[in-house]
């Protein structure tokens, strides 16, 4: 199927709104497939822990914002508490040096590296960029050297200035955006979406389904919605890895504890990880 619209994701392995709408990025991937085409933007939240530090972001604030997260909008968390708060700018730079080099990988990568941060480590830890390379097939070694290349550092200061140069579209919504010190940047995850004539919708920060479903239905009436899936089973043969309960439920349309329910039913493998667990046939 040709593509009708390309969308700019703007995001960041270590932001826990970005955890929190995997769910529903999934679901427009479910429903519209190949007639988007997507490329992933790093927003470069904090190349160093001072970033953080400035703003006020102690460990107590994040575990206890974290444990909030876990209950309110169900990804997994571990709730062990964390005794720094570390950059993200690392994990970031891996996601580049796999878009350059191992392009196939990359959004795998990206995912690993969600999952393991969420539940072990920091992004700026090497064994844990290490470890998420493994998981989505990259040698560990040769990530590494990727890394520390020129053509990475060029792409990424590239990618973070585009996250800090909003569209004007998004400028107007300047609740959804953060400060820096240039000005006004995007918060995670932003979505710019261009139909092939050009027009342009952008839907930054953190949003509700409905409002992608009024922005895709506006910009893009005539194309082809897949429906909901009829079964869990169906999604997670669809699924490129692993999914949370509410991943699962996102594109099923039903809420969390049906969705249980329904992958314990189908015989679904349930790996736990802190306030829930991944799930595959």
């Amino acid at each position: 199927m040709t593509a009708i619209a390309h969308v700019t994701h703007y995001t960041d392995p270590g932001c826990p709104f970005a955890w929190n709408s995997e769910g529903m990025l999934l679901h427009l991937r479910w429903r519209y497939g190949d007639q988007l085409d997507w490329s992933t933007v790093m927003v470069g939240l904090a190349d160093s822990p001072e970033v953080y530090a400035e703003k006020g972001l102690t460990p107590e604030l994040m575990n206890a914002s974290w444990l909030d997260f876990a209950e309110h909008y169900g990804m997994p968390i571990d709730p062990a508490p964390r005794d720094r708060v570390g950059a993200t700018g690392p994990g970031c730079r891996a996601v580049v040096a796999a878009q350059l080099h191992a392009p196939e990988q990359a959004e795998a990568l990206l995912r690993a590296l969600r999952v393991r941060f969420f539940s072990e480590s920091y992004l700026d830890d090497p064994a844990l960029i290490a470890a998420a390379a493994t998981d989505a097939g990259i040698d560990p070694a040769q990530l590494a050297n990727w890394i520390g290349g020129d053509d990475v550092s060029s792409i990424y200061a590239d990618q973070t200035q585009r996250a800090r140069t909003p569209t004007p579209e998004a400028l107007a919504q300047d609740a959804r955006l953060a400060d820096w010190p240039g000005g006004r940047r995007y918060t995670c995850p932003s979505l710019e979406v261009t139909r092939l004539d050009g027009t342009r919708l952008s839907a930054p920060g953190y949003q509700l389904w409905k409002s992608y479903e009024l922005l895709f239905g506006n910009l893009l009436p005539t194309a082809e919605q897949r429906a909901d899936a009829g079964s869990v089973s169906e999604i997670l043969t669809w699924a490129p890895y692993p999914l949370a309960t509410a991943e699962v439920a996102q594109i099923r349309g039903i809420g969390r504890d049906q969705a249980r329910d329904e992958l314990t039913a189908a015989g679904a493998t349930e790996r736990p990880m802190g306030s829930d667990g991944f799930w595959e046939a």
